[in-house]
This record gives structure tokens, sequence and C-alpha cells, in this order.
């Protein structure tokens, strides 16, 4: 005979199974502590992150896994799904909501793995949808830690998408999700992440950066509406179909139930954001009478938890059609009991939907007619978020490679460019590659061949405190005292406390006729924990009061800056990077090649620079 004991099994933001357990009647108080329950054989894949997961921590220390795979993360967790018809929509593709679901599933395990407590979700950067996913195929989805903060973990998801019949591979999206670790009775300080890949590496610095920008957003918005003019494309609609915005107005209300919530009794942040996109899509349908293809999450925040018995309206509103895409902004709120009137706010996002034609072309929208008052003001700021979106995805998503050297500088995208001039650099000293050329009094000078790129690295140790070297060299105004490259440097635009661009002119160099000048942005940042360094990054930009002229020959930098490294009391390691443009190729290789020697004089009387100054500025070193 045999006990059979019915429990369930939660698994991420889903609902939960039923799972069968026969038990000996036999079993005495001592087999229970050594008894584990068979697992079946469709759940032990779904499960096989938490098993291991102490075989994981084990190989922390070393990296290595037990089974001699190699190196793998130690916060990776990986979920593989089979799309049933269960999942799908009306057009036998996966539901984004559902795959919402799933992403923050697994992206919780991760973050849970490394705080070792339970997390909730903060926020979401950005989702692209690359690809759709039919019924029949896998998903395969990745998580890991790249960077843990105080008590905020930021974790990376990539989602691809996989035919069991042909093998073909496509990637679906990828995306940043924000973690909080939690725990009831004590402070949370989470460990610090130890990057050990040059991937890890690049993600783990850039997470930093990342993080200041999001911070940033709500203001950049604002800053958006009140000092630019929100132009529209108002002559190239169908006015012939224009639709009131009232008329998308959807409001749904979900009653929270212990399968939408986590073992604290918290809503899954992947179940509330599936709701949401139904809520969304159902708006976006009213106004083009078709179903329509969500293409794009705009970044936002969870401002509050939900539990358990908590009564959710869902309100969704078209806020702008423009000629292709249309935004449908969602807002969500809680409340506890029926006769309650003050309704927490929980969250707000905004997606971009289309409507594909049978070659999955985007088809012509109608023109959204908003309400006065608040609909016009959701009207303005759906086009700024538009101008930001584009910001983001042509400045801060693309390949370096595939960036312009001098990118237009505005107010509107300024966050963007500095965010993409201090990860630029970062990714740079994060690469593996580096080769040692030479060594001359201990300056060191390392080169790097990648991406089509030659870039060049010096380095060295000065006997001056690391805040007190970053405040001389962040300056470019007094660059030229030690740097014969520049000749002049005049201060342009003080855009804040951190960033500031300045127009430098440099004398004839290579056998040129006429001497160069660069429109540069600098952007400085300040450790965010210990170990990271002090880092001044220097790219070019263009500004319509700086044109070129024919005076001089307008040169162009694309990632260059340095990077300091306190090495003890009054000891920094300096160090200069540079990727080298086509403009100064010739002049880096005949250094390189050890036919001239200036960089390692120009080196040389920068730490002597250092070293003469760094007593200037000590009442300023409280501040850093």
């Amino acid at each position: 005979m045999v006990w059979r004991v019915v429990t369930t099994l939660g698994l991420g933001s889903g609902g939960r199974w039923p799972y069968v357990l026969s038990l000996p009647q036999t079993l005495s108080s001592q087999d229970w502590t050594s008894w584990s329950p068979p697992v079946p054989q469709g759940l032990a894949s779904m499960f096989s992150s938490r098993t291991s997961r102490k075989s994981a921590t084990c190989a922390e220390g070393d990296g290595a896994m037990t089974d001699g795979e190699g190196y793998r993360n130690p916060t990776e967790v990986q979920m593989s799904q089979l799309v049933l018809p269960c999942h799908t929509n009306q057009r036998g593709e996966l539901g984004v909501g559902q795959l919402l679901k799933w992403i923050d599933t697994t992206a919780c395990l991760s973050a849970e793995r490394h705080a070792g407590c339970p997390c909730v979700t903060a926020s979401m950067d950005d989702i692209y949808f690359e690809h759709t996913i039919g019924v029949g195929q896998v998903v395969n989805i990745k998580a890991k830690v790249n960077r843990a903060f105080n008590s905020s973990m930021e974790v990376g998801i990539q989602v691809s998408s996989e035919d069991l019949c042909s093998e073909k591979q496509w990637n679906v999206c990828k995306a940043l999700a924000t973690f909080v670790a939690h725990r009831e009775i004590t402070k949370v300080k989470l460990k610090q992440i130890t990057p050990r890949t040059e991937e890890e590496k690049m993600e783990h610095s850039v997470a930093a950066e990342r993080r200041r920008m999001r911070l940033v957003y709500a203001d950049t918005i604002k800053d958006l509406l009140a000092n630019c003019a929100i132009q529209d494309d108002l002559e190239s609609r169908d006015c012939s179909r224009m639709v009131p915005a009232e008329k998308t107005r959807v409001e749904s209300v979900e009653l929270v139930l212990p399968p939408h919530a986590n073992h604290q009794g918290n809503t899954f942040g992947g179940q509330i954001m599936a709701w949401m996109e139904n809520v969304a899509t159902i708006a976006a349908s009213r106004l083009c009478r078709a179903h329509p293809t969500l293409k794009a999450i705009e970044m936002f925040h969870f401002r509050g938890p939900s539990q358990v018995g908590d009564r959710l309206v869902l309100k969704a509103i078209v806020n702008n059609a423009f000629k292709h895409s249309m935004e449908v902004g969602v807002c969500v709120e809680a409340y506890r009991q029926e006769a309650e009137t003050h309704r927490r706010h929980i969250n707000s996002a905004f997606m971009t939907f289309v409507v594909l034609d049978e070659d999955d072309q985007p088809q012509l929208l109608p023109w959204i007619r908003p309400q006065p008052g608040d609909g016009e003001r959701r009207y303005r700021e759906a086009s700024a978020r538009k101008k930001i979106r584009l910001d983001r995805k042509y400045i801060v998503s693309c390949k370096q490679t595939e960036v312009p050297l001098s990118v237009p500088w505005d107010p509107s995208n300024q966050v963007y460019l500095s965010y993409n001039n201090v990860s630029s650099l970062k990714m740079l000293v994060a690469k593996e590659n580096w080769v040692l050329s030479s060594e001359i009094s201990q300056v060191r000078l390392y080169t790097l061949e990648d991406d089509k790129f030659l870039s060049f690295h010096m380095e060295m140790v000065v006997h001056v405190d690391a805040a007190q070297a970053f405040l001389l060299l962040s300056d470019l105004r007094r660059r030229p005292e030690w740097d014969k490259h520049y000749r002049s440097v005049e201060l342009v635009q003080q855009v804040d406390e951190d960033d500031a661009i300045y127009h430098v002119t440099s004398p004839v160099l290579g056998g040129h006729t006429k001497p160069q000048d660069f429109v540069i942005l600098a952007s400085r940042r300040k450790p965010c924990d210990n170990g990271d360094p002090y880092v001044i990054a220097l790219r070019s930009v263009t500004l319509p009061t700086h044109r070129e002229t024919p005076e001089y020959r307008r040169g162009e930098t694309l990632c260059s800056g340095f990077c300091l490294w306190r090495e003890g009391d009054q000891l920094t390691k300096v160090s200069y990077y540079n990727q080298a443009t086509p403009g100064v190729l010739n002049y880096v290789t005949t250094n390189v090649a050890g036919l001239s020697s200036e960089f390692y004089t120009t080196f040389k009387a920068c730490e002597q620079f250092l070293l003469d100054n760094r007593n200037d500025l000590a009442p300023s070193l409280q501040t850093l």
C-alpha cells in the first residue's frame, strides 16, 4: 500500500500543476530525512536550474562546471518552453503576455539565485520584439545577473525561438530588468558580482551607466517637452479615417489570486505585464479594427507592490497614432476592498503596436483625435517618447562600429550621447586581447586590433591621489599644459556637472598643411563601487555653432579617455585609451611600431603635470 499526497508545484508567474507523490506506507521518521520525491521527466528540465543550484554555488569559486561543460555564470538560469495552442493568440502566434511571464520568471530565478532571498521586479528597460513565435516552436530564455548594487541588481535576458523540425533558430528579443532583493527582518546587502569573461566584464562595467540613465529618464521626458517643439506628420495622414481617442479607451479589473503571486504573496511582475499587454491590445484593435502586433515596450518602473486579494484596475488608451505605428498607454491601480476610495498607482507603461499586411509590411493607420486637456498632453508626450525611443535605439543599442563618428548634439539626446560616450570607453577597457607592445621606464603601451579598429592603451602608476588626478585630467582646458597635441581648448557648453563640450585645436601633424580642430564631448564619472575606476570619456559631436572652417581640418575621435584606479594611499594607476580613426592612424602606427617616442614623452609629461599640481585642488577633494 502507498500514501497518495496531492500537492501543487508553482513555476514562475504562471499557474500551478497538480503533482501526485506515491509514498511507501511504512515510511519511518528517519526515512523522511533521506527520502527524495521522484520528479516527472517533463518537469525535470524545467527545474534543472533549481536542482543544480548547489553544484553551481560550489563551482562559483573556480568557475568550472562539475560535468565538464566549462565555465558557466553561477547566476545563469535557462528556461525552455514548448508553445502550445493555449499560449497563442488569434494568429497562432505566442502571445506577448505569456512570453513576458516566462521572461519575468526566468529573470527572477536568476536574481534570487544571486541574492539568496526573494526578489521583486522593479523595472524593465525597452524591449524590441524582432520575431514572432509560432505554435509548436520552442522558446529558449536565458537570464543572468550583470551587476549587483546595494539591494538591487541588473539582470540581462536573451530570448530566442527554435523550430524543432527545421532546426532553425531566431533571435526574438533582449531585455534588461532590475530586481530588488527583499528580506522582511534584516536589510539586504548584496554581494558583488565578479565578472570573468570579456562579455561579463563589459556588461558589468556598462550596467552602472545604464542605471544612471534609468534614474534620469523621467527628467529627460520633461526637459524634451519643455525645450523642444514637438512636430507631427499630420499632412501625410488619412484624415478621413479619424478616430476619437475616447473610442479606444479600455478598462478591466483583475483579482489577484494565489496562482498569480510568489511565495511572499506579492503579484508576479510578469503577470501584471501580461494583463497590461491584454488591455493595450484591445485598445489598439479599437483604433485599427484589425489584429495589431506588439513591436516594443517602453522602459517602465513598478511603483509599488500588490498582494493576493488586491483588485487591479487596468486602463488603456491610444495616446497617438503615427504613420505606421501607434502608442498605447496603460495604467495599473490597486485597491483592497470594494469600499475603498483611494487606489494605489502600481505601474504605467507605453507599448508600440503596428498592423501588418499579408507580406508582413506595416499598414497606414487612422489619425487619432485626442481629447482636450489630458488627451492633448498624452498626445504630445507620445511624440516625445517616440523621439527618445529612436535616440536610445540609434545611439545606445547600435554597435559601436555602426554609429557615425560625430553625432549631432542637442538637448533631447544628451543623456544617451553621454551614456554612449562612457559605455563605449568602458567596453574598450573590458576587452581581453590587449597586447603589450613596449615598456619604457614603467610606462606600458598596449595595442588591440578588433572590429576593424586599431586601439592603443598607455598605462603608468603615479604618486597622486586618484580623486585629485580625476579633477586635474577631467578639465580639458588644462590639457595644453602637458599635451602638445592640444594647442588651445575652449569650453563651449557646460551641459551639467559631469558633461561638457569643448572646441579643441591642435598643431599640424603628419605632414599636413593645416592644423586640426575637434568638437569633443567630455563625460566624467566617479566610481560606483569599490574597485571601479574614475572615468573621463571623450568623443566627437557636431554643433551648429561650430561648423568646419577652411582654416582647420575637422578631426574626429570615436572613443578615447582616461580610467583612473586607486592603487593605494596617494597612488593611482592612470590609463589612457584611444580607438584610432583614419585621420590619425598613420601617426598612431608610427608610435606603436617604435618609430616615434611621442606617446611616451606625452604620457611622462602628464605624470609630471599631476605631480606638480597634486596639492592645488585639495579643498575640492571632499566633494568626491
